[in-house]
C-alpha cells in the first residue's frame, strides 16, 4: 500500500518529519529497523488542508523487533 502523499511541508510536518529522522537514527543505532516508519496526518484525504499537526506512524514490527524494543527501553530505564 503506498503511503498517503502529505499537505504541503508546513511546520508541524517537518516537526514530525525530523521526528522521525530521529527516531530512525537511534533506533538505528541500538540495531533495529522498522522499516514502515512514515508521517501522517489526520486529514490525509484534503491535500489541500494546512497541517496543524502531524504523526510519526511507526508502522508493525515482527515480534522479535519488538522484544529488541522493549529490551532497548528496559536498558535505557535502568540507566
Amino acid at each position: 500500500m503506498t503511503p498517503t502523499p502529505l499537505a504541503p511541508h508546513t511546520p508541524a510536518i517537518q516537526e514530525a518529519l525530523d521526528a522521525r529522522d530521529a527516531l530512525a537514527t537511534a533506533l538505528s543505532q541500538a540495531g533495529i529497523q522498522l522499516p514502515a516508519m512514515d508521517i501522517r496526518t489526520p486529514w490525509a484525504d484534503d491535500r489541500r488542508a494546512e497541517a496543524r499537526y502531524a504523526l510519526v506512524h511507526l508502522g508493525v514490527c515482527s515480534a522479535p523487533i519488538a522484544l529488541m524494543l522493549a529490551d532497548v527501553i528496559t536498558k535505557g530505564i535502568a540507566g
